[in-house]
């Protein structure tokens, strides 16, 4: 803390006069440890003009050096407990007057090193530094009482400061001491827990050989790492090691996040400030002390003579001279030399943390002090002055309970169960020419408030490094646009991912999205992949193209055959109509017709009673036609194969047994259906997954066992009519149909053959389409192939249509034969 090395002697105070003694850390001077000083100077005298706070006592003190260096670190404290210039532990030369309290810091290395010390004598030692969870063992240092407030939320407003700014990749700058190492593991844990990675972590040793290294290769990892921000953990003492001209090549394109801890700004010289321009510092909030700027002000050597370090101060400051006749006596300074005219990096004449501790500090022992004599006086133990000497000793339990507010209405408890967690400004360090600059209060942060409105900051009053244009960005892998999703990477940190489109019907209207959501059944999923659109529920209706031409093609069919059976009827009594049994030709008509008429059940918006009747009538009409044309071939077999009159087939022939397979064959069917009707009858279903955007309406098999029963049933009548009719082709006769039975159930078979694939293959509207195909191309294939030629002969060759033409046909070579 203090600027140099001094030679202290035994000092005695008069009775009535308590000391106070502040240990130094620093080597060299620095001036952000002499306002320490000063904060205590002003505490000291303010508390002696108070007439209600230690009345007819007077506050005094001593100030000693507290060596940067591992070796000499209890020097100080040794020549100020034996009162001597050499280190005689044990021996006290100071007979009246003894310090009660020492105030000690600012780094944790020095508080316990001292402390260990301090606590074989149970002298009350405040830290000034700041907060350190490693002094707050109370089996371990009972005497030690931190005036910092708890700095345990510092981790989580850093993390709140990089969630906002969307800083995802950040590097760490840390000092390996307990202190760093704590705070690494509570940041790391908090960054986790908010997607924030590190970049890298950079551990920096707190030596004293550091101090004089330029063996540094950490700034060229700092440099080249890609993050963009940087976090920066230690007090300016550890960091005295990096060397600031090292720091100077990494100004380009970071933002630095720090504490006031490292007090960058009172430590070097202006133009190596440039390189933390824009700097975001978390400071502990305090009150602004009332007359504090003014005390600075009037601060000179005249004023404090006896104050060494303040005339060492003004000499290298102000060119003054010293004296020959005595070196504390300075000549030919400016007559208007002060404080406030000292540039800003030399001295800052704002009251930082440090010296807002050691004022609180100043006050604690005060407190504690008149706390313990007044306890006396109502004890009646003050006898002829003797109650007040004070032992160090006796100060302990008031400090550990006392509370009070400071001037400024700040309360303060040194309990460490009752200490407070500290609020945090965050200041932006803005560095101009000219030698100006500013710490700006640009948001603020507080634990103890609801979590909504525990981070705030102004955007706009922020000056960034002169590298950024813009508010920096800092992230590994830039974020997953909507409609893609994140994929981590082998052996890379979680931020750092590759974007891949969402797979099909699946989105992600968010950035940054770990899985991309499926759109539900009735929606589908736009192009962009970025939201669910609701299908449209469409069926194979008569309004579309394929259900008009389907619809039209099957009444067509209808009407035709409806047209022939007309045609059959009014020529019913000729012997092309009679031959191969007319009965059979009028069923077949009207079972084709109906074959026609039921594809339209497959056509328009499904309901119950359309899914049930369109599967059974087109299983039953089927059989029928199928079963008349069977019925057709054994009658023509039977016909061509009597050739006696009385024998058993003629008369089998005569009575129209074949006619019986028509009723057999359906029956069969029938069976079949109701089965399928009481087991697992057909359903209206939605298909949505067939034509992206659309939910189609169609009726549902039930039980595809079932269905693929009563069809394979079909077949097989198909198939024995096909093989009856084959084997009949060759039969004479003008009139002979077998072979336009065999070519009609060829035809039959072969469209229902090609059905089967054709139908496992397709999906939504245009299933149904092919079952209609199916029906009527096998339809038209019996009624073209058996009724065609019939037609042609009664409508075009009327000649053919005789008695003469049924027993004679003619051969090759004009002969004929009956």
């Amino acid at each position: 803390m203090a600027p140099w090395e001094m030679e202290t002697g035994c000092h005695c105070r008069p009775q009535g006069e308590a000391k106070i003694d502040v240990e130094w850390m620093e080597p060299r001077f620095l001036t952000k440890n002499y306002q320490y000083v000063l904060a205590m100077l002003f505490a000291i005298e303010e508390i002696n003009r108070n007439p209600d706070l230690l009345p007819n006592i007077s506050l005094g003190f001593d100030i000693y050096n507290g060596l940067h260096s591992e070796q000499r670190t209890l020097e100080s404290p040794i020549i100020w407990q034996s009162g001597l210039d050499k280190y005689n532990p044990n021996y006290n030369c100071r007979k009246e007057s003894k310090s009660v309290a020492a105030l000690t810091g600012i780094t944790w290395a020095l508080s316990v090193q001292v402390g260990t010390l301090l606590e074989l004598y149970k002298i009350p030692q405040l830290t000034y530094g700041f907060y350190d969870p490693n002094l707050s063992d109370d089996g371990q240092f009972p005497s030690i009482y931190q005036m910092a407030p708890k700095d345990t939320s510092l981790a989580l407003g850093m993390v709140s400061l990089m969630l906002h700014f969307n800083w995802t990749w950040v590097g760490l700058v840390i000092s390996e001491d307990k202190r760093g190492i704590q705070f690494l593991w509570d940041l790391r844990e908090k960054m986790d827990r908010n997607g924030i990675c590190a970049a890298f972590v950079e551990m920096i040793r707190v030596t004293e050989r550091s101090y004089f290294s330029f063996d540094w290769p950490y700034h060229l990892r700092i440099k080249e790492s890609s993050a963009k921000v940087v976090v920066i953990y230690c007090d300016s003492d550890s960091l005295m090691g990096l060397s600031f001209c090292r720091w100077r090549l990494l100004v380009i394109g970071k933002v630095w996040i720090t504490t006031s801890n490292w007090d960058f700004t009172t430590s070097e010289r202006d133009f190596f400030l440039d390189s933390f321009h824009g700097t975001l510092i978390f400071s502990q909030h305090h009150g602004e002390i009332p007359g504090f700027k003014t005390f600075i002000q009037t601060v000179n050597p005249v004023k404090y003579p006896e104050d060494f370090y303040l005339t060492k101060l003004w000499f290298i400051s102000f060119d003054c001279l010293l004296s020959e006749s005595d070196c504390n006596t300075l000549e030919n300074c400016p007559p208007n030399a002060s404080l406030e005219l000292m540039p800003w990096w030399q001295f800052d004449k704002d009251m930082n943390e440090g010296s807002y501790n050691v004022y609180n500090a100043v006050y604690a022992v005060a407190q504690s002090l008149q706390e313990m004599l007044l306890q006396r006086v109502e004890m009646q133990s003050v006898e002829n002055g003797d109650g007040l000497i004070v032992e160090p000793w006796q100060l302990n339990p008031f400090l550990k309970n006392i509370q009070f507010k400071n001037p400024v209405c700040d309360r303060m408890i040194l309990d460490e169960a009752r200490n407070l967690d500290a609020r945090f400004d965050i200041l932006n360090f803005w560095k101009f020419p000219e030698s100006f600059a500013l710490k700006v209060k640009v948001g603020q942060f507080a634990s103890d408030v609801p979590h909504d409105q525990q981070f705030s900051i102004s955007e706009e009053m922020i000056e960034w490094n002169t590298g950024f244009s813009e508010t920096p960005h800092s992230v590994c892998s830039e974020k997953c646009i909507p409609g893609f999703s994140k994929i981590s990477q082998l052996g890379k940190p979680a931020c750092c991912f590759l974007c891949t489109a969402c797979p099909k019907n699946e989105i992600s209207n968010d950035t940054d999205t770990e899985h991309c959501v499926r759109c539900p059944d009735h929606q589908y999923a736009n192009s962009e992949r970025i939201r669910c659109i609701q299908k449209v529920v469409t069926f194979l209706a008569y309004e579309d193209p394929l259900g008009m031409t389907l619809a039209c093609t099957a009444l067509c069919f209808s009407f035709l055959t409806a047209v022939i059976l007309g045609v059959f009827v009014k020529h019913q009594d000729t012997p092309i109509v009679k031959a191969n049994n007319r009965t059979l030709s009028y069923i077949l008509l009207i079972s084709l017709n109906l074959c026609f008429l039921c594809s339209l059940l497959f056509i328009g918006r499904p309901n119950t009673a359309t899914c049930v009747l369109q599967q059974i009538t087109f299983t039953i009409v089927f059989t029928v036609a199928v079963s008349t044309v069977l019925a057709k071939t054994i009658t023509v077999v039977l016909a061509f194969k009597i050739t006696a009159p009385g024998r058993r087939m003629r008369q089998c022939l005569v009575s129209g047994t074949p006619n019986f397979a028509i009723p057999i064959c359906s029956l069969i069917q029938m069976t079949l259906c109701g089965i399928w009707l009481g087991t697992s009858p057909p359903f209206i279903d939605e298909d949505a997954h067939s034509e992206p955007g659309y939910i189609i309406i169609e009726c549902n098999k039930g039980s595809a066992t079932a269905f693929y029963c009563v069809l394979g049933y079909l077949g097989c009548l198909a198939f024995v009519s096909f093989i009856v009719a084959f084997m009949a082709r060759n039969l004479p006769d003008n009139f002979n149909e077998a072979k336009f039975l065999t070519f009609s159930m060829l035809v039959f078979c072969s469209v229902w053959v090609t059905f089967l694939p054709v139908y496992q293959s397709t999906k939504g509207k245009v299933m149904a389409a092919v079952e209609i195909f199916s029906i009527l191309a096998s339809s038209a294939g019996l009624l073209g192939c058996i009724f065609a030629p019939k037609c042609y002969i009664i409508l075009l060759c009327p000649d053919r249509n005789s008695q003469l033409a049924l027993w004679y046909k003619p051969h090759s070579g004009g002969n004929k034969r009956s």
